[in-house]
């Protein structure tokens, strides 16, 4: 069975998810699509919407084949770290291809660029740190150095999201499966961070979350935006759990995590640095809300997807030592759900995995799954009632892999 492999978030899945699915399997040719998507936080460091069992549905309700899980330890990284993850995991569950969205649309030029940027690394690493060094943040950095070194070629833009992301999809690709093809479908229409209703049919996922937690609209506007069948998890979602979930549920936790700690305890968390942990301590202080601290905090060389990761870190205690043990290479595959087809995939691959496959808890090895149940653990937290928390994270340990025919 020719299988291949997207990078998903799914936050919520939506029309331009849809488009991308259907194209991966016109470019591939693939029988079956894994999707690898991050569990219930996220890679720019927020809380996911609705539980990775939610986000799991829609995908296989939408034509995903069999949805495995992004760790923790790799789903809330920077670029480089969570493209390694996530290829490593889609190459060791069997995929022969992968394929994800761009601006650019060319796999030629991101190849090209992979290629420029190893062939120059020494200059490039320095123009960055030059960058840095003047106050620009990490992101912006990178984009003037590539700026600098391709000159005049005509390669991708490296200012834009998913041309990153892609690009360290390649060098992952190079570094840990150089057999995997790579394939890239141009995205449609609305950009990553729209946080408007700029199309008739496709939006981002941005402008339908914010338009899900503004109390002046009416769910129905999303309704062109998204296939019926993630409008019914919605719902579904909102009246068994009471909520959705966002950064906002989680202020007070994070709020009384900072104020508790000292500058030296918020040193020893993963991507804290530079001394930015006493502008967190006071900004935390003076805030009213995750908005408000986030505003506070923000300056030129910090982005806010990299202070949100910082916020998730402090919120789960992720320590620099822990995730350090973690993310260099997944330990295993953790199977959310499949249909028919992807049970028949795993049937023939089951032999001859790498990794250890987790299809619950109790047959896991608790320590390289263990910020993984922390995590589990605090989004339960983001719940209205006490209920809700224990029947979320009940799952955790009771959900066997969701199967749909």
């Amino acid at each position: 069975m020719k299988t291949t492999g997207v990078v998903v978030e799914y936050n919520p899945f939506h029309n331009g998810h849809l488009h991308h699915l259907n194209e991966t399997k016109k470019a591939s040719g693939a029988d079956v699509v894994v999707a690898c998507m991050s569990g219930h936080f996220l890679q720019r460091g927020e809380p996911a919407l609705v539980s990775k069992w939610a986000r799991t549905k829609m995908a296989l309700a939408a034509g995903v084949d069999m949805v495995i899980e992004l760790p923790y330890s790799f789903a809330t990284q920077h670029a480089e770290v969570f493209a390694k993850g996530s290829i490593s995991l889609l190459h060791e569950i069997g995929c022969e291809s992968f394929c994800f969205g761009s601006e650019d649309g060319g796999i030629a030029s991101f190849e090209e660029t992979v290629d420029l940027i190893h062939d120059n690394q020494h200059t490039y690493n320095t123009s960055i740190k030059r960058f840095v060094d003047e106050g620009l943040s990490y992101p912006t950095a990178l984009s003037k150095a590539f700026k600098e070194l391709k000159g005049n070629e005509d390669l991708i833009d490296l200012s834009k999201p998913n041309n990153i992301l892609g690009y360290h999809y390649i060098e992952a690709r190079n570094a840990v499966a150089p057999s995997l093809n790579a394939y890239t479908i141009t995205r449609e229409s609305a950009g990553y961070h729209d946080e408007h209703f700029s199309s008739p049919s496709i939006a981002s996922a941005t402008s339908i979350r914010k338009n899900l937690f503004d109390p002046e609209q009416k769910e129905n506007v999303i309704n062109r935006y998204i296939p019926g069948e993630t409008l019914n998890v919605l719902e579904e979602y909102r009246k068994e759990f009471g909520n959705y979930h966002r950064w906002e549920n989680y202020w007070p936790l994070l709020q009384y995590k900072i104020i508790a700690s000292s500058p030296s305890q918020l040193q020893e968390i993963y991507e804290i640095e530079e001394g930015i942990e006493n502008r967190i301590i006071e900004s935390a202080r003076a805030a009213l809300s995750f908005e408000d601290f986030m505003n506070r905090l923000k300056t030129k060389r910090y982005t806010w997807t990299r202070l949100q990761r910082m916020s998730l870190h402090i919120l789960s205690n992720t320590t620099k030592d822990e995730m350090n043990k973690r993310h260099h290479a997944p330990a295993y595959i953790r199977l959310l759900g499949m249909n028919r087809k992807g049970q028949e995939f795993l049937h023939t691959r089951k032999k001859s995995l790498g990794l250890p496959l987790i299809s619950k808890l109790s047959s896991a090895d608790k320590e390289d799954i263990y910020l993984d149940i922390k995590a589990a653990e605090i989004y339960s937290l983001g719940l209205p009632s006490s209920e809700a928390r224990k029947k979320l994270l009940r799952l955790e340990w009771s959900q066997p892999p969701i199967m749909m025919k």
